[in-house]
C-alpha cells in the first residue's frame, strides 16, 4: 500500500490518497479531501488498472478522463498524486516525493 499527502497550494484543499494492489497490477483507490471535485473524482476512480496507466497517453488515462469529468482544475495536483501513488502500491516506482516550487519575482523598474 501507498499512501500520498498532496498540499495543493492557495485552495487549501489538502489530499490524501491511499493505493493498494488487490492483485498484481489493479489498485483500490481510497481519496480524502474537502475539496467537492476531488471528492467527486475519488467516487469515480474506486479501481484502476495500473498497466493501463502506462499504455496510454496521459490525457487518455482514467485518472485524467475522471479528473476532467469531475471538473478539476486544470493546475490541480492530486491527479497526478493519484498516478505516482497507484506506480508505488503496484511496484512500478519507488516511493519518493515530488516538489513544485513556485515564485513570482516582481519587475524592477529603472528611472
Amino acid at each position: 500500500m501507498s499512501t500520498a499527502r498532496v498540499q495543493p497550494g492557495v485552495c487549501g484543499f489538502e489530499t490524501e490518497i491511499d493505493a493498494a494492489a488487490d492483485d498484481a497490477m489493479n489498485v483500490v483507490l481510497r481519496i480524502r479531501s474537502a475539496c467537492p471535485q476531488v471528492t467527486r473524482l475519488g467516487q469515480t476512480l474506486p479501481q484502476v488498472s495500473a498497466l493501463e496507466l502506462l499504455r496510454r497517453p496521459i490525457h487518455e488515462t482514467s485518472v485524467y478522463r475522471a479528473a476532467g469529468a469531475a471538473r478539476t482544475h486544470a493546475a490541480c495536483p492530486v491527479p497526478c498524486a493519484i498516478i505516482k501513488a497507484i506506480e508505488v502500491a503496484a511496484g512500478l516506482a519507488l516511493p519518493q516525493d515530488v516538489h513544485i516550487a513556485i515564485d513570482r519575482e516582481t519587475p524592477q523598474r529603472t528611472g
